[in-house]
């Protein structure tokens, strides 16, 4: 969904049609052609007006209320097209497209719950967006293996459906499957989604560059992807662009909200810049939404030593390791802790030394790494 930055100028038709209300303001025919209309030119605001004016002067039919429920979506009242599709279904009227767009609604208010109660079989086996919905719905309430196994039966459905594909795409980033990520955000066009798996893939190879492109891209189409800010944020970081960096890093881990990974990767991009506390606070935000996150305690571990805070350091590691024995940053943690024999300066010198030297035949640095830590992690729910 693009930006509304500017009133949608009204087609010609559109304002003849209005001007017809004004001569004959009961025609019920014609407020319910003219609300059509506006639904369809892009003014759902219109559409609810005119459809208003219908019902005060009859009950509306089942067409006029699907049409006033679909321009209370595309106006985001969600409560409102939920109570639309919601009474439609209690009159009998049990169809796939009222089922989806009853779900869809609950989905935006994050009713979960009952939205998986609309998507049932035959709504999901009409309707590719259904399966889409009902996968993105399973990946948001961390059902991977369910949500794994649904997205290869859709795929296999429905393998042409660009936001299917586009949801497929997200879903195998987070499952780590490369090869179907790659294939279905192929497919899927233009979709932004898919722009920013391919933006993801790309900067996981360090293609910087692409990346970039990708998710320029995916962001002139829906400036409101978390996914594609933390990617944009993260390929500035690789080249360099730490100021960017940091504003596009730290709106994407806003929009998420409570994510953890978006925090981290937000923690290290103020580290790698020597803002020792914005990145403190970072890592305790993501501490704070999950305490049994190795690598929140493991990061705090290393801004410990480099503060000279043994103490919590040690317990910060304990527990880091504990969580996870390979926990990177508990390590590290551990090797300045060694390397500095307690001495803050000789630790920050150490650290910043570490982080700038390359660690493969790519050149890409510890640095690097760290803030991309939650590349895989930071996109799960």
């Amino acid at each position: 969904m693009s930006d509304e930055t500017t009133p949608k100028k009204m087609s010609e038709t559109l304002i003849n049609m209005l001007s017809y209300i004004d001569l004959d303001p009961d025609n019920l025919s014609l407020l319910s052609d003219t609300a059509e209309l506006a639904l369809n030119d892009g003014h759902p605001k219109k559409a609810i007006e005119l459809l208003e004016k219908y019902t005060s002067l009859s009950d509306l039919p089942k067409k006029e209320c699907g049409i006033m429920g679909l321009a209370a979506l595309q106006s985001k009242d969600f409560d409102k097209s939920s109570a639309i599709f919601s009474k439609l279904l209690e009159q009998g009227y049990d169809e796939p497209a009222i089922r989806f767009n009853n779900a869809w609604s609950n989905a935006m208010m994050k009713n979960y719950d009952v939205a998986m109660d609309m998507l049932d079989e035959k709504t999901i086996s009409s309707l590719p967006q259904a399966a889409m919905l009902h996968l993105q719905i399973l990946h948001e309430k961390g059902q991977f293996d369910l949500a794994e196994e649904k997205a290869r039966e859709y795929f296999k459905n429905d393998s042409d459906h660009p936001g299917l594909n586009a949801a497929i795409s997200v879903l195998a980033l987070d499952i780590e499957d490369v090869e179907l990520a790659k294939s279905t955000a192929l497919k899927a066009g233009n979709h932004p989604d898919a722009l920013t798996t391919l933006g993801t893939l790309a900067l996981g190879e360090d293609n910087s560059d692409e990346a970039l492109a990708l998710f320029n891209q995916a962001m002139s189409i829906n400036s409101h992807g978390p996914r594609t800010w933390i990617g944009k944020g993260l390929a500035h970081l690789s080249k360099g662009e730490n100021d960017e960096a940091l504003k596009n890093i730290d709106q994407g881990a806003e929009m998420f909200g409570t994510h953890i990974g978006s925090w981290i990767a937000a923690g290290w991009a103020h580290f790698i810049k020597n803002d020792i506390e914005g990145a403190r606070e970072r890592f305790e935000r993501a501490l704070a939404i999950d305490p049994n996150f190795s690598e929140s305690h493991g990061s705090l571990a290393v801004i410990d030593v480099i503060q000279g805070n043994l103490t919590e350091a040690r317990r910060s590691t304990k527990t880091a390791l504990k969580l996870d024995k390979e926990c990177f940053s508990a390590t590290l943690a551990q090797v300045l802790m060694l390397s500095s024999n307690g001495n803050q300066e000789k630790a920050q010198l150490i650290f910043d030394k570490a982080i700038h030297t390359p660690i493969d035949d790519s050149g890409r640095t510890i640095a690097r790494s760290m803030s991309r830590m939650g590349l895989s992690q930071n996109l799960l729910h």
